[in-house]
């Protein structure tokens, strides 16, 4: 879910400011504990899940820098917890 990630501060938001749009940055409004944790799950599991250390890969091939690949897996985690929560 999509507030759980922008509440996690791992969401990206477009900068507007009436016609001009400047890029996306992260949202510092958030649950910075929350952010922590989902950072530390990701390193953990690039240690030892074979499922994320392909999904940073395929990322990093992408051309993303490694902080930007982190924070897709962390992204990606935190919608997987949304999902086990619901189901």
């Amino acid at each position: 879910m999509r507030s759980w990630a922008s509440y996690a501060e791992l969401a990206p938001v477009t900068r507007r400011s009436g016609s001009s749009v400047r890029g996306e940055h992260s949202f510092h409004g958030g649950n910075k504990r929350l952010k922590r944790t989902m950072f530390l799950s990701v390193f953990a599991s690039l240690r030892s899940d074979p499922v994320s250390q392909a999904c940073y890969q395929r990322k990093h091939e992408q051309g993303k820098r490694h902080n930007q690949a982190v924070l897709s897996l962390a992204h990606r985690h935190i919608l997987t917890l949304h999902a086990m929560i619901r189901d």
